[in-house]
């Protein structure tokens, strides 16, 4: 976390310096900075953050896709006449046991159109979803199990 703040100080300090209040400047800098710290910190102890943040942002581009995907998912259904959809409450098995992981996992769901996590079961193995667009259950689960739980274990483990 300390260096995560660092490296946010750094593209605060690139920004100001160039004189480029603009988000693709402080993206720059923060990248610059990322790779600062990389090369300053190549045999220490905080190499967590570099194996980290790239993973965040893989989670964070996979919610994305996938949020682009079922919104648009979504819209068609809501304006084709016949529909397509497939409602469905699916339990899906859990690797993850801890609490955050969890939780980000069901927050990553609820964000994303076409899905809702109902409930949690009492030993934290497994969730279950209500989904509209699933046509195999077995499908769902798999692909639920290898994108977002996978993802966030590897981003908070």
């Amino acid at each position: 976390m300390r260096l995560f703040l660092l490296n946010i100080l750094l593209a605060i300090a690139w920004t100001a310096l160039t004189a480029s209040a603009t988000l693709l400047n402080f993206v720059t800098g923060f990248l610059l900075g990322y790779l600062a710290l990389a090369i300053s910190h190549r045999y220490g102890r905080d190499r967590e953050y570099f194996r980290r943040l790239p993973r965040a942002l893989g989670l964070a581009a996979l919610f994305l896709r996938e949020l682009l995907v079922s919104s648009l998912r979504t819209v068609y259904e809501v304006l084709s006449p016949p529909p397509n959809s497939k409602p469905r409450i699916i339990r899906v098995p859990l690797e993850i046991r801890d609490n955050r992981q969890i939780l980000t996992l069901t927050y990553l769901l609820l964000l994303t159109p076409g899905t809702l996590v109902l409930d949690v079961a009492r030993g934290k193995d497994a969730i279950y979803v209500h989904t509209l667009f699933a046509q195999d259950a077995e499908a769902f689960r798999v692909e639920l199990q290898r994108g977002f739980e996978r993802r966030v274990r590897e981003v908070m483990s």
